[in-house]
Formats: C-alpha cells, sequence, structure tokens
C-alpha cells in the first residue's frame, strides 16, 4: 500500500512541525467573505497544479520564431544584411514575418474559443461565503473557505472536517485503499501522522462515495497532498491515435526534406556555385516542403468543429478528442438514461411467492429513506411511493459500493432493531439463509430448492423488462449501535423491488443512424442479462453476444480480446470489468467511446479513446471526460460524430495537398538544380511561393466536406499518405519538367524569365489543384466554401499579375510574353484533368486492394 505524508501549512501562522489534521478545529467559523477569499486567492494563488496566468501574447508571439527552419531563415536574413544585400534581407524578413504571423493568429484565436467551451463545463464547488451557500469555480478556493460535499462530489482541497454525516471517501488515488474509508470530525491521536490516518480530513483526488460533510479548506494546489504527487498521478493523458498519426507524417515529411538539402547543398557544392546563394536556396527548399501551416489547419479545425457541438449542446473538454469522435467505431455505452427514458418508476414489491405486498416496499422505502449516499435512479422511484416510517430512526450505514452491490442501512423502531439490505437480488440471496412468509411472521429454511425457485421468478420478472432489486433484513440486538459488512449475513429475504424503464423515444433510430455510419453500439451494464435483452429487442438492436460479469471474471486478457468483437451485451459487470472491456476493444484495433455519468465510470471513461458523460453527472465523471453532452441523447452523439468526420477531413485536404503539390515542386527542384546553370528559383521567390501557397490554404478549415467522406469512421493511415505523396507529387514534377522544356526549348527564357515562368506555373497548378483532390468525387459537383473560392483565386490573380507590378523587380521577376500565358492555359487544363483521371484510378484500386484483404 502507498503511503503520503501532507506537509502542508494551514493558512494561520506556521506553529510546530505537524500535520494540520493533529489540531484542534477552530469554532464558530461561519466562513470567508468574499473580500477574505480575493486576498487569500492573491496570496495562495490558484487551486491548481499550474499557474493560471496566459503566457503574454508578445511572448507567445515569439515563441513561434523556436522553430528551427524559422531561427535558420532569420540567421540567412542576417548573413545577407552583412554581405551589403539589404533586398534579400528585407524580403526574408518579412515573409517571415507574415508567415509566422498568419500561423499565430488563426491558432490563438481558435484555441481561445476552445477555452471559452471548456471553461463553461469547468468543476464547482459548493462553498459558504459571506454566510451564503455559493457556486465557485474548484481553482478560486482557498484556505480558510468552507465546503460543502456530498455523495458523488469530487474532494477539491485538503480540508478538515467540521461536520460530517454517514461520510464515505475513496482515497486510493492517494492511498491505494480499495475500500471507502468513513471519515468523521474531531481530534487524533498525537502519533497519527500518516494521510490514511488521518480520518478527521478529506484530501483532493478523494471521491465522496456517500453521506456528507462540511469541510474548511487547509491546502490548495500544489500545497496538497495530491500537489506533491502530482507529477506521477497527473500526467497528460497518452496521445491519442490522431497525435500520433500526425506525429509520424511530420517525422516522414522531415526525412524527405533532409534528404532533399543535402542531396541541393551536395549538388551545388560540386557546381561551384555561390554559397550563401546555395545554402538559402536549400533553407528555402526545406520551408517549401514543410507543413509549417498544419499546427494551425489542425487547431483550427478542431477548434471549429469544438464550437459546432457547442451548437448541438455537446461541449468539447479536450479537442483532439473530435477527432477520436470521429474514427469511433465502437461506443459502449449503459442503457439508462441513454436507450431508456430514465423516468423509472417502481412497478411491484412481490414476496417470495410472488404476490404484492406492502412489506416488501416498506423494507425497501426504510433502505432508499435513510441511504446517505448518491441516490439512484431506483432510489427515486422507491421514495415517490411514500410510506409512514415515522416509528423509525437510523442508527448507522454499510454505503453502497460496486463490489458488493448493495447497500445496508441499521434502524431502530424502539422495539425492534433490524438491517435492512437491498442490492442485486443474485448477492441479497447469497446472503440469506431463510426467507420469510405471511410478510415476515414466519420464516423457512432457504434449500437449494427455494434458492432456485426464486432465481427463476427473478427471471421472470426480468424477461418482462422489469429491473429487480433483492430485499432481505434481519434483527439484531438492541446493544448493536454500528453497522458493517460483516453483518450482512443470515440475512432473512423478504421479496424482489421490481421497476420499469420505458425505451426512450428516437433511441432506436438513433442506434440505426450509428450502425448505418459504421459505428457498433455495445451496452455494458450493471442489469442483468434478461432485461438488457428485452429493451434491446423493443429498440431492433441485434445482439451477437451476451458476456456477464462472473463470465469475464473467469477469463484472462487474451480469452477477452478474442470475445469482445462479437459480443454486444456486457450484464452485471462491475467498475473494473468495464474497464477492462474498453482496454480489451482497443488492443483489438478499435477506437472506442465510453458514455457513462456514475462514479464507477470514471476507469473507462478514462481509458477510452473519448470519454463522454452529461453534465448531471458526478464530478469525478465530469472531470475525466473529453466530452460533456448537455442533452443525454444518442441522435446528438450522432450528429457529433459526424462533425468529428468533418473535421478530419479537412485536416486530410491540408496533408494530401501538401503531400502532393509541394513535394512535387520541391522534388522538381531538386532535380532541376543538377542540370541547370543557375538555381530554379531564387530562395526568396520559394519562400514567396510557399506564402501565397499557405494563404490559399488557410480557408480549408472553413470548408463543406463531402457526405461520402461521413459514411464511415477514417483513420490518419500512413501508407495512404505515402501513396498519395508519390502518385500525385510525381504528376507535378512531370508537369514542372514539362514547364522548364517550354521555357528553356520554346520560349528561350534567360534566368530572370525562367523564374517568373516556373514561379507562376508551380503557383497556379498547386493552388487550383485544391479543387481536384479536396473532394474522392467530381470537383464540379461538390461545392467548395465561397471563403475558400475567394482566397485560391486571389492568390492565382496575384501570382499572374505579380510581375507587371512595381513589386516584380523586387523579386526578380520580369513580365512574361503572351504567348507564355496561352502554353500556361493549356498546360494547367491538361494537369487538372490528368489529376483528376489519377485521383479515380487511385481510389478506384484502394478500394480494390481494401476489399481483397477483407476477403
Amino acid at each position: 500500500m502507498r503511503t503520503a505524508r501532507l506537509i502542508s501549512t494551514p493558512p494561520a501562522p506556521a506553529g510546530p512541525a505537524q500535520p494540520w489534521w493533529l489540531e484542534a478545529a477552530p469554532t464558530g467559523s461561519g466562513g470567508l467573505s468574499q473580500a477574505e477569499a480575493q486576498q487569500a486567492l492573491a496570496r495562495f494563488g490558484p487551486n491548481s497544479f499550474e499557474s493560471r496566468k496566459r503566457q503574454a501574447l508578445l511572448l507567445q508571439f515569439l515563441a513561434r520564431f523556436r522553430n528551427p527552419l524559422v531561427l535558420i531563415l532569420l540567421a540567412a536574413s542576417a548573413v545577407s544584411a552583412l554581405t551589403g544585400d539589404l533586398t534579400n534581407f528585407t524580403i526574408i524578413l518579412l515573409i517571415v514575418l507574415l508567415s509566422v504571423a498568419l500561423d499565430f493568429v488563426q491558432e490563438h484565436r481558435a484555441n481561445l474559443a476552445a477555452q471559452k467551451l471548456r471553461e463553461s463545463v469547468a468543476l464547482r464547488a459548493s462553498v459558504l461565503r459571506d454566510t451564503h451557500t455559493q457556486e465557485v469555480p474548484v481553482d478560486e478556493l482557498v484556505p480558510g473557505d468552507l465546503v460543502l460535499l456530498s455523495a458523488g462530489d469530487r474532494v477539491p482541497a485538503d480540508g478538515r472536517l467540521l461536520e460530517a454525516r454517514d461520510f464515505f471517501v475513496n482515497q486510493g488515488l492517494l492511498t491505494g485503499e480499495s475500500y471507502p474509508v468513513e471519515k468523521r470530525p474531531g481530534l487524533l491521536e498525537p502519533g497519527a501522522t500518516e494521510l490514511q490516518q488521518a480520518l478527521n480530513a478529506a484530501f483532493m483526488g478523494s471521491t465522496v462515495v456517500s453521506g456528507s460533510a462540511r469541510m474548511q479548506v487547509m491546502a490548495t494546489g500544489g500545497a496538497t497532498a495530491l500537489g506533491e504527487v502530482a507529477h506521477s498521478i497527473q500526467a497528460e493523458p497518452p496521445p491519442t491515435a490522431f497525435e500520433i498519426g500526425m506525429h509520424r507524417f511530420g517525422m516522414l515529411l522531415m526525412r524527405i526534406t533532409l534528404l532533399l538539402v543535402l542531396f541541393v547543398m551536395l549538388v551545388n557544392l560540386v557546381l561551384h556555385r555561390p554559397l550563401l546563394d546555395s545554402f538559402l536556396f536549400a533553407i528555402a527548399l526545406a520551408v517549401g516542403l514543410t507543413p509549417e501551416l498544419l499546427p494551425m489547419v489542425v487547431s483550427v479545425t478542431l477548434s471549429r468543429g469544438a464550437m459546432r457541438m457547442a451548437k448541438r449542446r455537446v461541449i468539447v473538454k479536450r479537442l483532439a478528442s473530435i477527432q477520436n469522435l470521429g474514427a469511433m467505431d465502437v461506443l459502449c455505452t449503459d442503457k439508462t438514461g441513454t436507450l431508456t427514458e430514465a423516468k423509472i418508476s417502481l412497478a411491484r414489491c412481490v414476496d417470495v411467492d410472488g404476490r404484492d405486498t406492502p412489506h416488501v416496499l416498506m423494507l425497501a422505502y426504510l433502505n432508499s429513506v435513510f441511504e446517505s449516499g448518491l441516490r439512484s435512479p431506483l432510489d427515486e422511484a422507491i421514495l415517490a411511493r411514500p410510506v409512514d416510517i415515522s416509528a423509525w430512526q437510523k442508527m448507522d450505514e454499510v454505503p453502497f459500493d460496486f463490489e458488493r452491490r448493495r447497500v445496508s442501512v441499521l434502524v431502530d423502531r424502539g422495539d425492534a432493531r433490524w438491517l435492512v439490505v437491498k442490492g442485486a437480488p443474485e448477492d441479497v440471496l447469497a446472503l440469506c439463509d431463510r426467507c420469510e412468509q405471511d410478510e415476515g411472521r414466519s420464516m423457512v429454511p432457504l434449500d437449494t430448492a427455494a434458492r432456485e425457485g426464486l432465481r427463476e421468478r427473478c427471471h421472470g420478472l426480468e424477461r418482462e423488462g422489469l429491473r429487480v432489486l433483492g430485499v432481505a433484513w434481519r434483527e439484531v440486538s438492541a446493544d448493536h449501535l454500528h453497522a458493517d459488512v460483516r453483518d450482512e449475513s443470515d440475512l432473512v429475504f423478504a421479496g424482489f423491488a421490481a421497476f420499469i424503464d420505458p425505451p426512450k423515444a428516437g433511441a432506436g433510430a438513433a442506434l440505426a443512424a450509428l450502425a448505418k455510419s459504421g459505428v457498433a453500439v455495445k451496452i455494458v451494464s450493471g442489469d442483468s442479462e434478461l432485461v438488457t435483452q428485452h429493451l434491446c429487442t423493443l429498440l431492433k438492436l441485434p445482439v451477437k453476444g451476451v458476456l456477464t460479469g462472473q463470465e469475464i471474471a473467469h477469463m484472462d486478457e487474451a480469452a477477452l480480446r478474442a470475445r469482445v468483437g462479437h459480443t454486444t451485451l456486457f450484464c452485471r459487470v462491475n467498475p473494473a470489468q468495464k474497464n477492462r472491456i474498453v482496454l480489451a476493444l482497443k488492443a483489438r484495433g478499435y477506437v472506442v467511446g465510453y458514455l457513462g455519468d456514475g462514479i464507477n465510470d470514471a476507469p473507462p471513461l478514462r481509458s477510452a479513446d473519448v470519454g463522454l458523460t452529461v453534465d448531471s453527472a458526478v464530478d469525478v465523471a465530469r472531470e475525466v471526460a473529453d466530452m460533456v453532452m448537455l442533452d443525454h441523447d444518442l441522435a446528438v452523439l450522432h450528429e457529433g460524430v459526424l462533425e468529428g468526420r468533418r473535421t478530419f477531413g479537412n485536416v486530410m485536404k491540408y496533408i494530401m495537398m501538401g503531400t502532393s503539390s509541394n513535394f512535387g515542386n520541391m522534388l522538381s527542384m531538386a532535380g532541376a538544380s543538377v542540370f541547370l546553370p543557375f538555381l530554379p528559383m531564387l530562395p526568396t521567390q520559394i519562400l514567396l511561393n510557399n506564402v501565397l501557397y499557405d494563404l490559399s490554404e488557410a480557408a480549408i478549415p472553413l470548408d463543406r466536406v463531402d457526405a461520402s467522406d461521413l459514411r464511415r469512421p477514417r483513420t490518419l493511415d500512413m501508407g495512404f499518405i505515402q501513396r498519395y505523396m508519390w502518385l500525385f507529387g510525381l504528376i507535378s514534377s512531370a508537369f514542372d519538367a514539362l514547364t522548364f522544356w517550354i521555357l528553356l526549348r520554346v520560349l528561350h527564357a534567360d534566368e530572370a524569365l525562367f523564374h517568373t515562368g516556373w514561379f507562376i506555373e508551380s503557383l497556379v497548378t498547386q493552388v487550383l489543384v485544391i479543387f481536384v483532390i479536396r473532394t474522392r468525387g467530381r470537383p464540379w459537383a461538390s461545392r467548395p466554401s465561397a471563403v475558400l473560392t475567394a482566397a485560391s483565386v486571389a492568390v492565382v490573380a496575384l501570382a499572374l499579375l505579380l510581375p507587371f507590378t512595381p513589386l516584380g523587380p523586387l523579386f526578380h521577376f520580369e513580365s512574361p510574353p503572351a504567348i507564355f500565358f496561352a502554353w500556361l492555359t493549356g498546360m494547367v487544363l491538361a494537369y487538372l484533368v490528368l489529376v483528376e483521371g489519377a485521383k479515380r484510378f487511385f481510389y478506384a484500386r484502394m478500394t480494390t486492394h481494401k476489399s481483397s484483404r477483407r476477403a
């Protein structure tokens, strides 16, 4: 078992070197005033492990210049200035500033928008300030605050308990303890210096399992026990498949760039060309091939996706999860509230003979009304049928946990003291040795035949679609003041409480829509397989296989991985088994989404590729989830899936453009440097070409996505990208070679006209080809966004007009003859037609290749 010490100090002046939980609690504290809280916040800082202060905008902008290629360009411009080439120095500097500014402004705006969305679902705490209860953001808590805690809350800071009522917390994150620990106010023995001995204190990161408490905050942020080990347990989540794919794509281009740059430098050195010009050309070549706008395109595209999802009442906390939602091919979800109305009502309370009886209702009501834990919808349904229990009072409680799957309360009536137990039927039945008849007036032993009969009666209720709880009790002695798990034995089985939860209207249509979009829905529930199968029948959800928690408990990881892909229902599972299911699906190569809202859902929410919850979920679920749905509706989730695919589609457009036209142009430059007696394009011209092309592509996040790209989940396939890059890059290079031949052999161009002609041809073709490769279908049938069209047309017009403007000589351009534009028109049309044909061939062959692999 792990241990941890807390060495932070209370807000009062430092006293003896001992933990604060050993000191006496103050009396008469009514909490802080708002002014006192502000002063404490300024003194102690925010209640977080990292400073909330954002880096100044100027520093954020300057940080963009840490890019190695940008630094090399700036160094090259400085060398140009030192050698007297002020024109080259000015042009390079302006182009670098324009490129960096474009990236910074777009991504900064996107990040601000995404941050506002995340803050809208940030955790809040109930605090007593100015003698009134207020909801404040967790990171604004300060030492001295009085926090009100209840079941399902995440403890927001370290503090001492002033009041507590059946207060159990799970603090395994810090201590490794498997079971909830009961906390009570009061003084401890002087030797209680270890965290797990601090039974009068609660610590940040713990989860309230049951009960309620009032806590005085003693330490926040990095001064908490959690803060001391935050580096190990608050690590960033592992990279998603999309993030890994983007990293691999960057590494691929880096390797190609390095090879081309070294090749060009070697050729120019062998040909004894000026060293500075050769160096600048090689660096400009590297910049031209580097996807420097990729981070901006990804950030802006994902941010726009987050804002569009917010309009559909889905708040995105982690931007990368949008793409994961689009790539998701398996969704694991509970049924209550998602597939059902969550309007649970108590249908029947029956005894062991199947007869409706008020005695079982009374026992269930006693258990639910006195339970201090997080009340389930089943408890609310029981409490909706009021019973007079004025003669009873609560003595103690054994709170619910997901291993025992039951809750027990100790109640007293003056003339009788009972332990009343309610929970999963098979677990409660296993604890009983008798069953009652005639509403408790007589008892009979529970033999094997009687047990089997009760199980069959339970199954009969479940086949009707009713969710069932077992109810039992036992009488205890009058001196029995406290209850624990050991008391849950030798019980008397009373009967069953059966509940009905009708299917949600539209759930069947949403399941069908998800299936049509390539997302398999798997139900992971604590309910019985019979109840869940009945619901699936009503919703017309095909059931391929069923696994129960008992079966999973006897499987190793390899066996579970072999079964999960062909199983639709996972029933009677505990939180650890839910997490195993998610991990097994991921190990099989599925992109897994998990939808849950309870304490028991936190582990699978963290393990899934995309964790989804609702705004009414408990704190711990909302904290670990990637997205928060404001409506508990699968139809909304389906819209989110489509939005995720839109974002991925636009990111892929940039990648495909960068790996076709850019790669082809850079390959042409490297090849041309071998046989031309001069550089194929001046360094400043390459940089200008790159910036203008970036300007046309900056509108990609605003583009429309074809419906065909939304039908199936897609992931970043490096094999696809490499094949695409080589095919279309070589086509681009072939037309560059044709341009070289026309310029040199037909137009007899000198160095300046060659530079001008190729600059225009390369920029016009790589910008206009956007309209061909942005869609898998016919370009004229897929309408691009107006912004993308306008930006592309403007850049093409600028490329054609630039040599005729006063800026032309500055970049060493000269006005081409009219015949050049005739040749250019023919080449551009031929290029676009050839790319369209190659695109159809490429996708047709890719489809055939996938089909043969599946066969």
